[in-house]
């Protein structure tokens, strides 16, 4: 704030992004409590006409500190003082969908334009962040200990293996539910984080394995309770629930794993008089749904708050003195070589919900692999030790920082033309870039999401070093017009992607 304030009184702009829309009502509050109506807001839950508005005030100079999520970077700004980014680590802060850019390099890029300072902020910096600050790229400024000189909390490990070998079957560990029922006791909150919505994370019959699966995707249906449907979380698709089995008749079939749905009712069994709040997709896609439940936690003093990994972030609750991750390693083992960074920072930055106010903060983590290194790192928050065992990794395996990723993704509805022009492109691209060093293909092959709304996806992804060339080169490969002949062919190129699915 100190910084926006000096940015103001020259007579520029501030853009501060942050990577959820769950976090910008705490944060849009105390900078409108400190700038009044300078401050203009932009994030995707707002109507077309609420974002013109804000639009227009900012191209005006009437609003001069600009609070949003990632597309709040391209507000119409002329004069920039200073750029912050919140939660610098978050992926959310890459596109995903066309145009493919992280905010964090269109920021780099105008605070050269501007010549204004860049401020990167996180607890658990990205690997390549902080690479670059080693190197001396960036500037490194650490703080040691909370501002409020408050300790770290203080975390615990629970063995939910051993749980289950003790007849314990539910969603908490007897460890989480003592800590959880102290803290009703003491009028505290607690904070539960589990990564998966919906009820059960699939639904499959026990005499012969089949398992209900979307018909336009290649992955099993979420079955949400409330409701009392399957749904696909990426085409949209639902349907009933089928209590026979399409394939052999049985009609023993079941729900297998836990959502939050499944979580929260298990805890409203364990703790029937405590006041509970869910935080998901379902319980947020209305108008304000995030400012509204959040609103709520805090004035009436909800006891627990379970949620997504909308709650692992940036949220400052006083008296909230627990934190319980339901399923610290469920994100490890993904296909995906930021797996164990995207598990430690989640672990740490929930953890750090706890504990925040006068009050000590508690942790527990939920594993079945109580030996990991990454969680003993996470639980001990010590960010140093994981990075240099991380960068180690990295350097050994030849991934980001020390290359770039190209993945190429071509999908079809006809599978037969989308593995034909995959081949035919790689083939190509493998010619074009054959005198590069340190370039190495892989691929190519069926996409690890084989089919998404019923279009069939192959890859292949390059490992090298990005300059404008091999990009002039690239994009040369993939306009080509035979490249695209095939009807509702797709051919879809990102760099340095943060889901390699």
């Amino acid at each position: 704030m100190s910084i926006v304030s000096d940015a103001l009184k020259r007579g520029q702009q501030a853009i501060i992004l942050v990577p959820e829309i769950s976090l910008t009502p705490q944060m849009t509050r105390r900078f409108f409590d400190r700038f009044g109506d300078s401050v203009a807001v932009i994030h995707s839950a707002l109507s077309l006409g609420e974002r013109l508005d804000e639009w227009r005030r900012i191209k005006r100079k009437d609003a001069r500190v600009i609070i949003g999520a990632r597309s709040a970077i391209f507000a119409p700004c002329e004069n920039i003082g200073v750029i912050i980014i919140d939660e610098e680590h978050e992926q959310s802060y890459k596109s995903e969908s066309s145009p493919r850019y992280h905010a964090r390099d269109i920021a780099h890029f105008l605070s050269k334009l501007h010549s204004c300072p860049l401020v990167l902020g996180s607890a658990t910096p990205s690997v390549e962040s902080y690479y670059k600050a080693k190197c001396g790229e960036y500037t490194l400024i650490e703080l040691l200990e909370r501002y409020n000189k408050k300790p770290l909390p203080e975390v615990f490990l629970a063995d939910m293996s051993q749980e289950l070998k003790d007849g314990n079957k539910t969603v908490l560990s007897r460890l989480l539910a003592s800590q959880m029922a102290l803290n009703l006791e003491r009028g505290e909150q607690t904070i539960l984080f589990l990564n998966r919505r919906g009820y059960s994370t699939f639904v499959s019959c026990r005499d012969c394995g089949f398992v209900f699966t979307c018909p336009q995707c290649s992955v099993s249906l979420t079955y949400h309770k409330n409701s009392d449907v399957l749904k696909c979380h990426y085409c949209g698709h639902s349907e009933k629930v089928n209590p026979v089995c399409p394939k052999c008749g049985s009609n023993k079939v079941r729900d297998f794993g836990k959502g939050t749905q499944k979580a929260q009712e298990q805890i409203g069994e364990i703790f029937p008089d405590a006041k509970l709040l869910r935080m998901d997709t379902d319980t947020t896609s209305t108008k304000r749904g995030h400012e509204k439940l959040l609103d709520k936690f805090t004035e009436e003093k909800t006891d627990i708050l379970l949620g997504t990994q909308m709650v692992t972030k940036g949220l400052d609750f006083e008296n909230v003195t627990l934190v319980g991750v339901l399923a610290a390693d469920a994100s490890l083992n993904i296909d995906d070589f930021r797996a164990q960074e995207r598990t430690f920072n989640l672990i740490t930055q929930v953890c750090g919900r706890a504990g925040r106010g006068e009050k000590k903060g508690r942790a527990v983590l939920q594993t079945y692999d109580a030996d990991n290194n990454v969680l003993k790192l996470a639980a001990k928050q010590d960010y140093k030790s994981f990075y240099e065992e991380e960068i180690e990794y990295r350097r050994a395996f030849y991934y980001p920082p020390f290359c770039d990723i190209i993945n190429i993704t071509v999908s079809s509805s006809s599978k037969e033309d989308a593995e034909n022009a995959v081949k035919k492109i790689a083939m190509k691209l493998k010619m074009a870039l054959r005198t590069y060093e340190n370039c190495v293909f892989y691929g190519p092959s069926a996409s690890p999401l084989s089919k998404i709304q019923g279009r069939h996806r192959y890859r292949f992804w390059i490992k090298c070093s990005v300059d404008e060339v091999l990009i002039a080169t690239l994009r040369d490969v993939l306009h080509e017009k035979d490249t695209r002949r095939a009807g509702d062919l797709s051919i879809i190129a990102d760099i340095n992607p943060y889901s390699m699915s």
